[in-house]
C-alpha cells in the first residue's frame, strides 16, 4: 500500500553510516529507535509524577489536569504541522528532529526549578514544542529510511523502542520516589540525563538519506493544492485516527484512576510501567504482521481492546482489576499507533511525507484535546466510571467507521 511509487528507492536508502538492508531494518531506523527511547525515559520520569505532584502538592483540580495535559498535547500537534511542512520545503528533517529533542530536553531544569503551577505549565508548554518540532520530521525520516516491504515493521520497531522508554521511565521514578522519601524535585532533575543522551544520540549517529534528484520540489507544503495531493485515501485515514483519539485521552487518567482505588502514592506510577510494558511488547510483533496482512484488521482488533480495557477500568473496584484494564490499555496502543503511522506512511506522497505527518498529528491533537477535556470534566461531574464508558462508547463508534473506511481503501490496505 504506497501512493507515492516509492519503494524502489525507499529500498535502496542509507542511514546511520550504512545502506538499508533489504532484508533487515535499516540501521537509522534502528538509531532514531534509541532516541526515541531515551527521550521518553526522560520524559516518563516527569509524566508519571506530574499529575500526582498538581494534584497532591499544588492542589490542583482533575479537570485543570485535563486542561493542561490537553492543551500541552494540542500545541505539541499544532507545532507538528509546521515543522512537517518545513521539512518538505527544506528536503531535510534530521536538524528540526534534533532541534526538538534539545529543546525539550532544556525544560528538564524548569520542571526541577517550578515553584508554582504556572512554572509547571509552561514547562509542559516548551516541553510539547519540542515534542511538536521533532514528532513529522522523525516519522518522515523513517518513511524515507524505511524500505517499503518493512515499513510496517519498521514503525512498529520505532514505536517499541519508544515504549520501552515509556516504562522504564516510570519505573525509574518510582525507585528514586523511594530512594528520595518522594523528592518530586530530585526526579525532574536526573530526567535531564537521558534527555541529553538522546540529543547527542540524533546528532551524531543518524545520517539523513540523500534526497532523490527526481523527486519534485514542494515550494508552499500547506497550499490547499498541495493538500489536494496527500489523495483521499489519506484524508479518510485521518479521518479514522481522528474518531479514534477521541475515546482515547490522556494515560493521566489511568494515573487517577489508580489513586482512586486505594494504590498507594509511591506505587501509582507502576500503571504506566505496566501499560508501557503491553504496548512495547506488542507493537513490533503487529507492525511485522502488518506486513503480511491487511493493516485495517489489526486496526479493528485495537480497537476491541480498547473497549475491553474501558470496561474493565469502568468496573473496577480493586487493583488487580485496574491493572488488567491497563495491559488492555497498553495492547490497543500497540495495535493501532504504529499502524496509523504507517498507513500514513503508505498513502501519502513521498515528497510531502512531513506535511502528512504534520496534519495527521495536528487533527488528533486537537481530538486529544477535546477528549481530555471531556473526560476531566466527566470525572469530576460523575466519577471514573462514567469517564471510561464514554470511551468505549467512542471506540465502539470508531469501529464502526473503520468499517466504512475498509471498504474505501479495500486491496490498498493489504501489505
Amino acid at each position: 500500500m504506497n501512493g507515492s511509487g516509492d519503494e524502489k528507492r525507499a529500498a535502496t536508502t542509507g542511514a546511520a553510516g550504512s545502506g538499508a538492508a533489504r532484508h533487515g531494518i535499516p540501521a537509522g531506523v534502528w538509531v532514531l529507535g534509541f532516541v526515541s527511547m531515551l527521550m521518553d525515559i526522560s520524559s516518563e520520569m516527569i509524566h508519571a509524577l506530574l499529575p500526582l505532584y498538581m494534584v497532591t502538592v499544588l492542589g490542583t483540580s482533575t479537570l485543570a489536569v485535563g486542561i493542561i495535559e490537553g492543551i500541552a498535547e494540542a500545541t505539541a500537534s499544532i507545532t507538528k504541522v509546521f515543522s512537517g511542512a518545513l521539512s518538505d520545503w527544506l528536503g531535510k528533517r534530521k536538524m528540526l528532529a534534533a532541534f526538538g529533542y534539545g529543546l525539550a530536553a532544556f525544560t528538564r531544569p524548569i520542571f526541577a526549578l517550578a515553584a508554582s503551577l504556572e512554572w509547571l505549565i509552561a514547562a509542559r508548554f516548551i516541553d510539547r514544542v519540542g515534542k511538536g518540532i521533532r514528532g513529522a520530521p522523525r516519522d518522515a525520516l523513517v518513511a524515507d529510511i524505511a524500505p517499503a516491504h518493512l515499513r510496517g515493521a519498521s514503525f512498529g520497531l520505532r514505536q517499541s523502542l519508544d515504549t520501552i522508554g515509556a516504562f522504564l521511565g516510570p519505573l525509574l521514578a518510582i525507585g528514586l520516589m523511594w530512594l528520595m522519601a518522594d523528592n518530586f524535585q530530585a526526579v525532574f532533575w536526573i530526567s535531564a540525563i537521558p534527555a541529553v543522551l538522546a540529543v547527542a544520540l540524533i546528532l551524531f549517529a543518524v545520517k539523513e538519506p540523500d534526497r532523490p534528484k527526481e523527486l519534485r520540489r514542494v515550494r508552499m507544503p500547506l497550499h490547499r493544492d498541495e493538500l489536494r495531493r496527500l489523495g483521499t485515501s489519506y484524508w479518510w485515514v485521518v479521518a479514522l485516527a481522528t474518531v479514534f483519539t477521541l475515546a482515547r485521552f490522556s494515560e493521566a487518567f489511568l494515573i487517577l484512576r489508580a489513586q482512586s482505588i486505594g494504590m498507594p502514592l509511591a506505587l501509582v506510577p507502576i500503571v504506566l510501567v505496566i501499560m508501557a510494558l503491553a504496548y512495547s511488547l506488542s507493537a513490533y510483533p503487529v507492525g511485522v504482521l502488518s506486513d503480511r496482512v491487511n493493516r485495517l484488521t489489526l486496526l479493528a482488533i485495537g480497537l476491541l481492546l480498547l473497549v475491553v480495557a474501558d470496561l474493565l477500568l469502568a468496573f473496577a473496584t480493586g487493583i488487580v482489576a485496574v491493572g488488567i484494564g491497563v495491559v488492555f490499555w497498553g495492547l490497543h496502543m500497540g495495535f493501532t499507533q504504529g499502524l496509523l503511522a504507517t498507513l500514513i506512511a503508505d498513502v501519502a506522497p513521498a515528497e510531502l511525507r512531513g506535511t502528512a505527518f504534520g496534519v495527521f498529528n495536528l487533527m488528533t491533537g486537537v481530538a486529544l484535546l477535546v477528549a481530555s477535556l471531556v473526560a476531566g470534566a466527566v470525572w469530576d461531574m460523575a466519577g471514573p466510571q462514567a469517564t471510561f464508558l464514554a470511551g468505549a462508547a467512542f471506540a465502539l463508534l470508531t469501529l464502526a467507521g473503520l468499517l466504512v473506511i475498509r471498504g474505501r481503501l479495500g486491496a490498498r490496505a493489504d501489505a
